[in-house]
Parts: structure tokens; C-alpha cells; sequence
């Protein structure tokens, strides 16, 4: 599918641009790679979780927050130049529930700290295959990533409604997988990027370089991209 080639070394924000960035969810799969990427660039990182332990060794202020407790989630994000949500539902017995109620609570804290920008980790669920079908509608898609996938459009959905919060979401492809940091990706909008053989993926650490460019030099402000090789 067609989309824009981006090289992350040759962005002229990638370095030297300090920020104080609020990182919800910096222990998990996802948002450790952004953590490693935003402290590799320089950035003033808090990491915002309910394991601290698991960032031990880090050098990086750390809080234990739980993000279903909305008055302590805005204190934890107050004056912060951006906040960047890795939150899942993943562990959680009712994924779904847990997913949207944490993504209101986040949505919420973010406008009441007055936090000036607030990226957020998507789901590809949501991403069109072909006009008006969405990859969570097809009948192959894996039954073990549906609550978490639904939850993710919903949280769109809520994003998409917001007329005052500077929001920006970034939907992975049909695979986040380990791999290097090649700093090259391609971007797209509400439709799932594929290579040329029709292949939907990134390896977690680019995943990570494109929600950093995002960050640094924004082209995406109130709405959604997706990015994928």
C-alpha cells in the first residue's frame, strides 16, 4: 500500500530537544521500547506505573500510579510537556471494561493536569483493509486480541469527540513484533499499512522511533496514524 517514507536519523528534532515526558504503561511490551527510545534521544521521562520494580536499574523517575484513580493520575501528570499512554487491559479479567475505563480516566486526568498534548498507543483493529471494513470485522481476526482491540476503537472514538485536548493516536500495523530499530518506516492514516507482500508489520523498537518523531515534530495533531515496513 502506498505511504510516506520516513527516516528517523534524518528528522532535525530527533536530538537536542529536551521534554518532560509523562509515560503511562512504561513497563509493558510496548511502552518499554519508548521509554529506551524517548531516554536514547535525551527526553526528561516519568514512567507511570502500578510495577516500579519492573523499571529497577532505570535511571528514571518513577511513579506508581493506578490509572483508575483519576485525581492521583492528574497529579502524576502535572506539568509535564506531554503525555504519552502505552496503557493496556492485558492482564485483566474483564480486558474490555478495564480498557475503556482506564483510557476515560487517562482522557479525563489529561485535561484536568492541562497537559499540552497527550499520544496514544492505538490498536490496528480499527484500521480499514478496504473501504468501510475494518480489520476487527473480518472473520480471521484472532478471537485472543478482541476485547483489547474493541477497547482501542473505543478509545478513538472518545479522542475523536474531545474538542479540547490536543490528542494524537498511533495505530501499530497487524504485527508488533521484536526486532532491530532500522529508524524506517511508512505512514498512513485509517487504513492498515502493508509491504509488497502484503505483509502488516513493525518490530517494537520502530513502533517506538515513529511515536518519538510524533512526539518532536508533530504532523498528526487531533487524529489518528498508523505506520508499518
Amino acid at each position: 500500500m502506498p505511504g510516506v517514507s520516513i527516516q528517523a536519523e534524518s528528522n532535525p528534532f530527533s536530538m537536542g530537544q529536551n521534554m518532560r515526558i509523562a509515560l503511562i504503561g512504561a513497563s509493558g511490551r510496548v511502552g518499554r521500547p519508548i521509554l529506551e527510545e524517548a531516554l536514547a534521544r535525551g527526553h526528561d521521562v516519568t514512567a507511570i506505573v502500578r510495577s516500579p520494580e519492573k523499571l529497577a536499574g532505570l535511571d528514571v523517575e518513577i511513579r506508581r500510579v493506578d490509572v483508575l484513580q483519576m485525581t492521583a493520575l492528574m497529579e502524576a501528570l502535572r506539568e509535564h510537556g506531554a503525555v504519552i499512554s502505552a496503557f493496556s487491559g492485558h492482564a485483566q479479567p474483564d480486558v474490555l471494561d478495564y480498557y475503556v475505563r482506564g483510557m476515560r480516566s487517562i482522557i479525563e486526568a489529561a485535561k484536568l493536569a492541562l497537559v499540552p498534548r497527550l499520544l496514544v498507543v492505538g490498536g490496528a483493529g480499527s484500521l480499514e483493509v478496504r473501504p468501510g471494513v475494518q480489520l476487527l470485522d473480518t472473520p480471521d481476526f484472532p478471537e485472543m486480541y478482541r476485547a483489547t482491540a474493541e477497547g482501542a476503537r473505543r478509545a478513538l472514538h472518545m479522542l475523536r469527540e474531545e474538542r479540547s485536548l490536543n490528542w494524537t493516536m498511533l495505530s501499530p500495523p497487524a504485527q508488533l513484533e521484536v526486532g532491530p530499530r532500522t529508524g524506517i518506516y511508512r505512514i498512513g492514516s485509517d487504513r492498515l499499512v502493508v509491504d509488497e507482500r502484503g505483509q502488516s508489520h513493525i518490530s517494537l523498537a520502530d513502533y517506538a522511533v515513529a511515536m518519538i518523531d510524533e512526539l518532536e515534530a508533530p504532523r498528526h495533531e487531533r487524529r489518528r496514524f498508523t505506520v508499518g515496513y
